[in-house]
């Protein structure tokens, strides 16, 4: 069968518009973005909501789950919430459900949950076929004077019922329980604040609007975050973040209450314990923390042992938190371990401060909380001013039935008599006594037992109480000055119940101005004991535990052809200075050196060495020595030893070298040396003042001493009021010393003259 021509021509077809493809994408997607930014992400700063809280409390509020009235499963209040007003997912409002429950999220819960709500393990809560929910007293003070003509309702998403656009309540929810959401191009983060604070602040503006920033921040702390903790920053950091409303917060965790040196209490966290040891124990965490994995983060940290100072991490919390840190030793400084944790882990965390909100006009934007106060107090005093018009329309509804009540009670008999008499009494009531539509009803519908109740001075004086009533109303209105006094009243009622000496309103999170924790040094981190560094010849390296005796046997023992080479005492946590012929230094930890069993470790599988290089010199590093360095060639300088260490397996070139030169001397020079001494291979020597040579942390040097032939055998610094001393031969290990160097003191850089008799032929000064 044939179509219709006409068919499918598009007569029925809403009429097209011809445009770009980019300019339609845009357009959808700025409606897309701004129905993201007000109805999803940002909160309202009049009721620090977002329409998905507001319609969960509005739900629970027409369920009449009052904090009187019995638990209700939290299904039945899911499903009204996206039955009625939220046609979102189940589980998205369930998780903001489960949010405005729990009271280490929220610093003041909006939700009173009974059964599993999850917890600060980060445990989630169950399902909500198993948990029960109504609402906390602050949620009803949220919602309070709904009923009282105070602010505007609105259709729901189908038009069958109504919900309110805002929550008119007094309680300053905004500040009080924070908000966090990401919208689109813009987010916010908002923490919770102390009420009482935040009451304080708000009343100051209202005593003095021309209160500066300085003097509200004198009254509001900051942030008091539900899982308590320690706010660290600056006072003027706090301060300049809520100026501009950006910024951010180094939070840490709370150790607990301990003695001090002193006996006073402090947040130590120290606990004493047997034997002279001790352990940390944490009472409170950073928000938003979650328990479980700050534990799995310090635990995976000991077991990398990237914190060797920490021996073991506990979970002892049962109701309240109690987290236990044991230390490798009881010589680790408490504070190291703090630092060290805090740089480490999130046992300190940074939480930002974006105070984007929906202003009055639900325009977003970055407010600081001078003007954020002072829109939240407009709102208020509109909430007042209307909750006064519509009492002031209940009064005159009630008073012009009072007037027909009166005007019954004094003609009772013949407004029966009409009743009974007459067919239809409205009319004739109304002519005969002039009385209004919605009196005259009111007495017609009044049942006879009321009649009783119709006693002229009662009637009277509450027509009186109304009318004194209305006349206090009108003035209020009329007044901004009693506006204000009215609200400062409210609001210290309010904040009585948030008070300091409250459970619920004492702050939480104490501000305790500290520096940024330190950059632990390597040192610190390791426990201090004494150690015996043994290397061969060849470069086999091993430390031994205690500073054994360095003639023992136990220190001989080595590989077949091999023999020692360095022994020395040192500390598990000093660094080793390792130099080679070829003029670079290394860098080694003491406390990366393997057990004395056996024959130790290469050190050159340890650091990367050149294999041609001769390892001639092994010592512990002293950051405020001196070392003399010389080469075969006579050139040389002071070097100190800060400059010396390298920071990575490749070492540092220290002493640039020509061809076929080698480093050969590498003497500390003590405190008190004045002059040096200078042998070469054809056994000349010079003495000249220390003050010649240059300290440099890299080059050649300067010539020490002339050769025709030969090279330098051997360098020393000493004292000349003392004498240059020389290791005698044998084994009697004697010294000799020659105190007159008159013959021998010459410029740096001569050629020099023979030693004094006795100089030892290997021209060494120490064996």
């Amino acid at each position: 069968m044939a179509k219709d021509a006409s068919a499918g021509s598009g007569d029925d077809i809403p009429e097209i518009e011809n445009t770009s493809f980019d300019r339609a994408l845009s357009d959808r997607y700025l409606v897309y973005a701004l129905s993201t930014i007000t109805a999803r992400s940002l909160p309202d700063l009049r009721d620090g909501l977002k329409p998905v809280h507001r319609r969960l409390l509005w739900a629970m509020r027409q369920l009449k789950l009052d904090p009187a009235s019995s638990y209700k499963k939290s299904a039945r209040v899911v499903g009204d919430v996206i039955g009625k007003y939220h046609p979102h997912g189940d589980a998205s409002v369930y998780d903001a459900m489960v949010r405005l429950a729990q009271d280490f999220v929220l610093r003041y819960p909006l939700v009173d949950g009974q059964g599993n709500f999850g917890n600060v393990d980060g445990d989630n809560a169950a399902a909500y076929r198993y948990t029960e929910a109504r609402l906390t007293r602050t949620a009803i003070e949220l919602m309070a004077g709904l009923d009282e003509g105070t602010v505007a309702f609105k259709p729901t998403y189908n038009g069958e019922e109504e919900e309110p656009e805002i929550f008119p309540g007094l309680f300053p929810n905004l500040l009080a329980n924070g908000a966090s959401g990401i919208a689109v191009g813009m987010a916010t983060s908002i923490p919770s604040h102390n009420v009482a604070e935040v009451i304080d602040a708000a009343m100051l503006l209202i005593d003095r609007p021309d209160t500066s920033h300085e003097q509200i921040m004198e009254v509001f702390r900051g942030p008091d975050f539900a899982t308590g903790g320690l706010l660290v920053d600056s006072a003027e950091t706090i301060s300049q973040a809520y100026r501009t409303g950006r910024g951010a917060f180094r939070l840490r965790a709370r150790y607990s209450t301990g003695r001090d040196a002193e006996g006073n209490w402090e947040q130590t966290g120290i606990e004493k314990l047997p034997g002279g040891t001790w352990q940390l124990v944490l009472s409170e965490i950073p928000y938003q923390v979650q328990k479980g994995k700050l534990i799995e983060q310090i635990a995976t940290l000991i077991a990398e042992k990237k914190l060797p100072i920490l021996a073991d991490i506990r979970d002892e919390s049962d109701e309240t938190i109690r987290i236990v840190l044991e230390p490798k030793s009881r010589n680790v400084d408490p504070e190291i371990l703090k630092d060290s944790l805090y740089r480490l882990t999130d046992l300190e965390i940074r939480f930002p401060l974006n105070l984007n909100v929906l202003d009055e006009t639900r325009t977003p934007g970055v407010m600081g909380i001078k003007p954020l106060l002072e829109s939240w107090l407009r709102h208020q005093i509109l909430i007042l001013t209307n909750r006064s018009r519509h009492r002031l329309d209940k009064i005159a509804a009630r008073l012009e039935l009072l007037r027909g009540y009166i005007i019954a009670y004094l003609n009772l008999d013949r407004v029966i008599e009409i009743i009974r008499t007459k067919d239809e009494p409205k009319p004739v009531m109304m002519a005969e006594f002039e009385l209004t539509d919605r009196q005259a009803e009111a007495i017609l519908n009044m049942r006879l037992r009321s009649l009783r109740k119709l006693e002229e001075m009662e009637l009277r004086r509450e027509h009186d109480a109304l009318v004194k009533e209305a006349e206090e109303l009108e003035k209020l209105l009329a007044d901004p000055g009693l506006q204000k006094k009215r609200l400062k009243k409210d609001l210290k009622a309010l904040r009585a119940l948030y008070s300091e000496t409250t459970v619920l309103g004492r702050r939480r999170t104490d501000l305790q101005e500290a520096a940024p924790a330190r950059e632990i040094p390597l040192e610190a981190m390791i426990e201090r004991e004494p150690v015996t560094v043994i290397m061969s010849r060849r470069g086999w390296i091993k430390a031994m535990k205690g500073h054994a005796d360095l003639a023992a046997a136990e220190l001989s023992k080595f590989k077949e052809g091999d023999g020692p080479g360095f022994a020395f005492h040192a500390q598990s946590t000093d660094k080793l200075l390792i130099a080679l012929d070829n003029g670079r230094f290394y860098t080694l930890g003491a406390e990366k050196l393997p057990g004395a069993r056996g024959f130790g470790e290469p050190v050159r599988g340890m650091l990367d060495m050149e294999n041609e290089a001769q390892i001639i010199a092994l010592m512990p590093y002293d950051p405020a020595g001196k070392l003399l360095l010389a080469a075969s060639n006579g050139r040389g300088f002071l070097a100190e030893t800060r400059e010396l260490i390298a920071e990575t397996r490749k070492g540092r070139q220290v002493v640039n070298l020509k061809a076929g030169v080698k480093l050969m001397v590498i003497r500390l020079v003590p405190a008190s040396a004045d002059h040096v001494a200078v042998v070469g291979e054809n056994r000349k020597l010079v003495v000249f003042p220390i003050a010649e040579l240059p300290v440099m942390a890299r080059g050649q040097g300067v010539q020490l001493q002339r050769y025709r032939d030969g090279a330098l055998s051997d360098a020393i610094t000493f004292r000349l009021e003392d004498g240059l001393s020389w290791t005698m031969g044998g084994e009697s290990g004697r010294t000799r010393t020659e105190r007159d160097m008159g013959l021998w003191r010459v410029a740096r850089g001569a050629a020099g003259r023979l030693p004094p008799n006795g100089f030892p032929r290997n021209n060494k000064f120490e064996g």
